[in-house]
Order: C-alpha cells, then sequence, then structure tokens
C-alpha cells in the first residue's frame, strides 16, 4: 500500500505540471532560506513557480502524464521550476539567480514537449524572450516602410527645395 503523502506528492505534482507548459530542474543545494525566498520572487514575477518534490515521486508522475523521460538526471537535491507561459523567461531568472548566488545548476527540464539536459535547459537563457522577438519582428517589418516613406517623401523635399532657391533668387533680384 503506497504512502498516503506519497499519494498527495503525486497528484501535487500532476496538478503543477498540467497547469505548466513544462520545467526546469535545478540543483539549489546551498541555498540560504533568503536566498531561496529571493529566487521564488524573481520567478513569480515571470509567471513560474519552484516546487521541491521527491525525485521518485516525480519520475513515477512523468510517466504516467506521458512527458519524456529525464528520470537519470533525477539525482540529488533538486526543485522544479514550473514555467505557465515562455520556458526564456523562467530560465533567465534562474540564470541570473545563479550568476548572483554561484549555487545554482540546472539540471534537466521538459519544454516545448522535449526532455532537455542540463545544458540544453541552461540554452533557453541564451534565447531571446518573446517579447524581444516581437520588438525585433516590427523593427523588421517596419524598416521597409521607413524607406517608402522616405522615397515617397523625396520628390517633395526637392520641390520644396527647388520654390525655396527660386524664392530666395526672387528676393535677391528686388
Amino acid at each position: 500500500m503506497p504512502n498516503k503523502s506519497n499519494v498527495a506528492m503525486l497528484e501535487q505534482i500532476k496538478g503543477s505540471i498540467e497547469a505548466s507548459k513544462g520545467f526546469f530542474v535545478i540543483d539549489y543545494r546551498g541555498l540560504s532560506v533568503k536566498e531561496s525566498q529571493e529566487l521564488r520572487r524573481a520567478l513569480r514575477e515571470v509567471n513560474s513557480e519552484m516546487k521541491v518534490y521527491k525525485n521518485n515521486i516525480m519520475r513515477i508522475a512523468l510517466k504516467e502524464e506521458g512527458l519524456p523521460d529525464i528520470g537519470e538526471n533525477l539525482v540529488g537535491t533538486c526543485a522544479y521550476v514550473f514555467f505557465e507561459n515562455d520556458p526564456v523567461d523562467a530560465a533567465k531568472a534562474i540564470k541570473d539567480k545563479a550568476a548572483q548566488f554561484k549555487k545554482i545548476e540546472f539540471v534537466a527540464g521538459v519544454a516545448d514537449g522535449k526532455g532537455l539536459n542540463g545544458e540544453e535547459a541552461k540554452a533557453y537563457a541564451d534565447l531571446a524572450s518573446r517579447e524581444e522577438l516581437m520588438a525585433q519582428l516590427v523593427y523588421v517589418m517596419a524598416s521597409p516602410l521607413r524607406g517608402i516613406a522616405s522615397v515617397c517623401a523625396g520628390p517633395a523635399r526637392g520641390l520644396v527645395t527647388a520654390l525655396d532657391a527660386l524664392a530666395s533668387k526672387r528676393s535677391e533680384e528686388h
């Protein structure tokens, strides 16, 4: 008969998985309570949440939910960072705090339906966020429009310059 607390944890894990688009696994060994709270706060700001679950129960949940098998990476002190929207934002928040505390490491993850090792998970932090990509797209789309506007304004600008020169010449003659 399974332990009731383990069954309850399994249900919590499944709830976290269903409410998120994926998660990163981090090794948070050595973080003080204050540092852990600071990490959790930074993650909340990007619609992410850090949970600590037993690795064995997490393996069971991954299998039951049909997610990629990353079980071999789930060893030692692991925390699970579930993200609601953009994995890049969560990865950047983790990376920033890892640089600040020098105690956090990416272990694994599941993002975009794929299992990730530590290096692949960490690589998400180097990608452009959704907002940055949208800004770049707008810039790229607006560049030709600016060029067209400049070309269309060219003849009018030339006409104004010619009329101004003509007016100056006439005022000199009078």
